[in-house]
């Protein structure tokens, strides 16, 4: 599970109740915690100078909202720079494995052109990221929605919501198995079979779980089963499918929104874990 998390701050808030909620799970909640702020470059010295002090400020507050007893597991770090350099600089230095940021949820050219960090960073990161909107509530993480399809990525993605929900006390966890556009001969999720071994596996685990088919505009129908299930957290597998020789390079089907994590991204109405794995 999660050890090294990399959360993004820029004095709006959700983003350190993301973590908070994060570090209540058992088998997050001796992860570390790097906080990072990017002051953007300034025309000039005087003004960079202001906004390093106004950067810092922010920095200091979000320190102070994160929940973690022990000072030796926060590390606050304050950079300037292009702001999607830096994230992935640190990302990189601090081998986070989790990455977690706020998101306008800006769709399709719209995030070129009103120059979205944390779609570009999305684009070239090597590790899982939590985007949590402007426009959601964060809510403490019980309800987890895993949208499932023959993919390893789905399947791995399978695994850490299990390893997220197993050890939550109280009977209050909850995993909603969903696969959109079955096979056509299953006419009810019991008779899936992708999601009776993701069952089986759950309920091996001890989590309580139930399974939905759906089927329609596999984007759409995730965001709808996510707001009709009131759910915390989706996470969907999104593996990296560029070649070795093109890592650096941006996903154009992402980039451009035409990508199913890319819609789920922009239209979930809760926060997104979007699962990077390998191909």
């Amino acid at each position: 599970m999660f050890k090294k998390i990399l959360v993004t701050v820029a004095g709006r808030g959700l983003c350190e109740q993301m973590v908070n909620m994060l570090l209540e799970i058992p088998s997050i909640k001796q992860a570390s915690v790097t906080v990072l702020h990017v002051v953007p470059p300034q025309a000039t010295a005087q003004a960079m100078s202001q906004k390093l002090e106004e950067g810092g400020k922010i920095l200091a507050e979000a320190v102070k909202s994160i929940k973690i007893d022990d000072p030796n597991r926060i590390n606050p770090r304050l950079k300037q720079g292009d702001r999607k350099d830096v994230v992935l600089a640190v990302a990189k230095e601090e081998d986070s494995d989790l990455i977690i940021m706020g998101s306008r949820a800006l769709g399709r050219l719209e995030a070129i052109l009103k120059n979205s960090v944390s779609q570009y960073v999305f684009q070239l990161a090597s590790r899982p990221m939590l985007l949590v909107k402007d426009d959601v509530y964060v809510k403490r993480i019980y309800r987890v929605m895993v949208a499932l399809d023959p993919s390893p990525a789905a399947q791995q993605s399978l695994q850490r919501a299990l390893s997220l929900l197993r050890d939550i006390p109280g009977g209050k966890a909850k995993l909603v198995l969903a696969h959109v556009n079955p096979d056509k001969n299953v006419t009810n999720p019991e008779e899936d079979p992708l999601l009776k071994e993701a069952a089986k596996q759950a309920k091996q685990m001890g989590v309580a779980y139930s399974c939905i088919n759906s089927r329609g505009d596999a984007g759409k129908e995730i965001c709808r089963l996510a707001e009709d299930e009131n759910i915390d957290l989706l996470i969907l597998g999104s593996p990296d499918r560029r070649p070795s020789v093109a890592k650096t390079l941006p996903d154009l089907d992402r980039l451009l929104g035409s990508s199913l994590s890319d819609y789920v991204r922009v239209n979930a109405n809760c926060p997104v874990l979007l699962a990077r794995f390998p191909n």
